[in-house]
């Protein structure tokens, strides 16, 4: 039953059009061909890139802050209360106004009290400037390398300039050594953002992250075992265009570069929606789902394959609209981006008076005001 349910999973006429199957892409006079096998060895590399960025962080980002100057202004931690402490971890870390004026009971404070404390809780538990820093960094740094190699890659090749030709000879294309290493590197960083997003900075997007990771790794692995590489190339290329943009900004904002920040921001605006709302889906897209047609009757894999990129692309106008919205914020006052996916800091703006109730009850110092704009989770995000 098991082997008959295999077979059927396997079936040529599920994944390849008509004609075709998993016998074109068996080795022959010294032509290579991707094998679903060759999948695996994206998990050492990604387990590779987790200990690569904890070296490239500590002996990288941390001077590099350090040199552009991004520094953390000390947070005012909420003073112990175990009542509210408890109903922060285990109910809600937003008390709506009735449970709010309850808890003031029970915890012997006034309601500005409990309010403040609540504040001053949630900002506690708020990443670092200097952690955001780090993760952008990191980011920027595989973002920049992984477009400049993709573009090495593919420079000299013809489907680039006229991507009807990622379907000359489908399936029977052999693999390109740099396409091999191309797509093991884009495939085993992917994994390791998966690994690694229980301790990553969480943005308000980040169901949608998640989601992004999670089809774009499906979408690479299945281009592979189809031997949909020459298109995958060009997928991931537009995607690496765009994103090493978005870090760069981060890291500049961090750093408290407004101006620097804005106009690279802005860069990164044009880039991403030429690249992925223009190029993606009118010329990659197009030569994946029209295209095709006019060659090959419809198949199951063509469909699941261009599923997965109208995912991608429900989530690249998703972005688009919120980039959109921040530089509109931005481009009439002069002033900083604010990024729509962040969890901001919250700021107080009580009196003197509300300052010495405060330290009277809690014996606890008063809050700075802090703007936090651009904030990283990333991907990142772009």
């Amino acid at each position: 039953m098991l082997s008959r349910l295999n077979e059927l999973i396997w079936a040529d006429w599920i994944w390849f059009p008509e004609g075709h199957g998993w016998a074109d892409l068996k080795d022959h006079d010294g032509k290579v061909f991707p094998k679903p096998r060759d999948l695996w060895a994206s998990i050492p590399i990604a387990l590779a890139f987790l200990v690569i960025r904890q070296i490239f962080e500590r002996t990288v980002a941390i001077p590099l802050a350090s040199l552009l100057g991004v520094s953390d202004k000390q947070c005012v931690r909420a003073p112990h209360n175990p009542v509210l402490e408890s109903y922060f971890c285990s109910t809600s870390k937003h008390p709506t106004q009735s449970s709010i004026e309850s808890l003031s009971k029970l915890a012997g404070c006034s309601v500005r009290q409990v309010q403040r404390w609540f504040r001053r809780r949630r900002n506690q538990d708020r990443p670092s400037k200097l952690k955001k820093f780090r993760e952008a960094s990191w980011r920027f740094t595989f973002y920049l390398l992984a477009f400049f190699a993709g573009l090495a890659a593919l420079i000299d090749k013809p489907w680039l300039y006229d991507m009807k030709l990622m379907w000359d000879g489908f399936p029977k294309m052999p693999l390109l050594p740099s396409q091999y290493w191309y797509y093991m590197i884009e495939l085993g960083f992917y994994v390791s953002l998966l690994f690694s997003v229980a301790s990553d900075i969480k943005r308000k997007d980040f169901q949608e992250q998640i989601v992004h990771h999670v089809a774009t790794i499906v979408l690479i692995s299945f281009s592979w075992v189809v031997n949909y590489i020459r298109g995958g190339t060009l997928i991931m290329l537009v995607h690496d265009a765009s994103d090493y943009l978005m870090e760069s900004a981060k890291m500049f904002n961090y750093a408290g570069w407004r101006r620097t920040c804005n106009i690279i921001f802005t860069v990164f605006a044009a880039v991403f929606i030429v690249t992925r709302l223009v190029i993606l889906p009118f010329w990659i897209i197009y030569t994946t789902w029209v295209y095709p047609l006019t060659l090959y009757p419809p198949f199951f894999g063509f469909y699941f394959f261009n599923g997965l990129m109208i995912v991608l692309q429900v989530l690249h106008i998703f972005w688009a609209w919120l980039i959109l919205r921040m530089v509109i914020k931005f481009l009439p006052g002069n002033e900083i981006v604010e990024d729509e996916r962040s969890d901001k800091a919250e700021t107080e703006s009580e009196d003197e008076e509300d300052d010495r109730e405060q330290r009277g009850s809690f014996k606890n110092g008063h809050v700075q005001n802090g703007h936090t704009v651009l904030n990283n989770n990333h991907r990142k995000t772009d």
